[in-house]
């Protein structure tokens, strides 16, 4: 299962399984990233 992520911008984004993960890291795109959007396998594909 992966729960980590390590966004281009230095954040890095921990969630407690892959659907908090993905969660908190569509957030950390809407707020800090606008325009970027990425769907549940993209976001996974880049986890780790």
């Amino acid at each position: 299962m992966k729960t980590r992520l390590n966004c281009p911008c230095g954040v890095s984004i921990q969630g407690t399984d892959e659907d908090d993960l993905i969660k908190k890291t569509q957030a950390h795109l809407a707020e800090n990233h606008p325009g970027h959007d990425y769907t549940p396998d993209e976001i996974l594909f880049i986890a780790y």
